[in-house]
This record gives C-alpha cells, sequence and structure tokens, in this order.
C-alpha cells in the first residue's frame, strides 16, 4: 500500500458551453463527507438560479468512500462523468461540483455526459495536483536530559514535531511519515527512558 496520493492544493474554477447550456465546474479539496454536504449545501444556496447542481466526491487514500449525483439529469449522465475524471487524475480527497445553467436546447445523454466530463476536465486543467504522504502521530516522553538522543532520531527520520512541553520531563507529538513510523519507534524505544505513550 503505497503511502503517497494525489489531490489538488486549492480550490479551482473551470467553464464549458454547448448550445447555450453553461456547465460551471469547481474542484475542492476536502477531508470528509461532512464538509462535503456544507459545501454542496452552500453552492446550491449560491446557484439556486441553476437548473442542476451536480457533484461527485472521492475520500481517504484507498479511495474507498465516493458519491456521484445527478440532481434531476438522466442518470449516469453528470455524476458519473465527473467521477470518471477524478478517477482518471487518480485523485483524492476532492469534490467537484458542477452547475448547469439550461440552455433551451436539449444535448441528449451523450451530448450530457461530454459536457460534464468536459467541463470537470476543464476545471482539473487549472488544478495544482500535488502529491501528500500519508502520515502517522507518535508522541513520546522522555527526561530533559535525553533530549539529543531524542532530537537526533527525529531529525534522522524526517519526523516533524506537532507540540512539545520542555520540563523535566518532556513531551513531544510528532508527525512521521507512514512507511517512517515503525523505524522512528524502534529507534526511539531503543533509547533508555523514551516512552512512546501511543
Amino acid at each position: 500500500m503505497s503511502d503517497t496520493y494525489k489531490s489538488i492544493n486549492s480550490p479551482v474554477e473551470g467553464i464549458y458551453k454547448e448550445k447555450g447550456s453553461k456547465f460551471l465546474s469547481f474542484a475542492i479539496p476536502v477531508s470528509n463527507v461532512d464538509e462535503v454536504k456544507e459545501i454542496v449545501k452552500d453552492y446550491r444556496k449560491r446557484f439556486f438560479d441553476a437548473r442542476h447542481v451536480c457533484y461527485a466526491y472521492v475520500i481517504g487514500i484507498e479511495k474507498t468512500e465516493f458519491r456521484a449525483n445527478d440532481d434531476g439529469e438522466p442518470s449516469g449522465t453528470a455524476g458519473r462523468p465527473i467521477l470518471g475524471q477524478i478517477n482518471s487524475f487518480e485523485l483524492t480527497n476532492i469534490l467537484i461540483i458542477v452547475v448547469r445553467y439550461f440552455g433551451g436546447i436539449l444535448l441528449g445523454t451523450g451530448g450530457l455526459v461530454v459536457a460534464y466530463k468536459e467541463a470537470t476536465a476543464d476545471a482539473l486543467k487549472q488544478a495544482v495536483i500535488i502529491e501528500k504522504t500519508v502520515d502517522i502521530t507518535v508522541s513520546i516522553s522522555f527526561d530533559y536530559i535525553l533530549m539529543n538522543d531524542a532530537m537526533r532520531v527525529i531529525k534522522e527520520t524526517g519526523a516533524n514535531i506537532q507540540n512539545q512541553i520542555f520540563d523535566n520531563q518532556c513531551e513531544m507529538q510528532l508527525s512521521v511519515r507512514k512507511q517512517d513510523a515503525e523505524l522512528l519507534s524502534s529507534r526511539l524505544k531503543k533509547i533508555f527512558g523514551v516512552t512512546i505513550l501511543k
């Protein structure tokens, strides 16, 4: 299992026009379903005058949490093409919303699939795609006298200090790339007096 995944670093917009219909697309980085629900609700309010507000999202490094919503368009013509683009760009932790303003001419199912796909692709072409690492949190406790030993291991394993309390008894919360977590833990355990809290 890889400990990296691809997402976008900030929200971006795209557009596609076909026979008078306008498809406005919005790609937004997200981290959970509650966030998705809030954003979709906000966009439905913002574009209350649009015919359809369709979307798809993928969440999690294993990409097991996903959904496609056609919002009244013929089944499979909106949400699925949006989701297809997310998958072809190999992205996760992303929500894409496509807002359709109807132009008076029916596009047919094939035309709709193309329109939603192209609108999504246009937003993703504007995006900065970033590779992120899956990080694990490790908390440790040790006597102040062991500070140099602990810091050496932290530096050599590439861990980052998220929180720290310095006193006679020190505590640190570390963030480390998943593939390096075992090495960090085993090296810290070798320092007599360092306790791994979780």
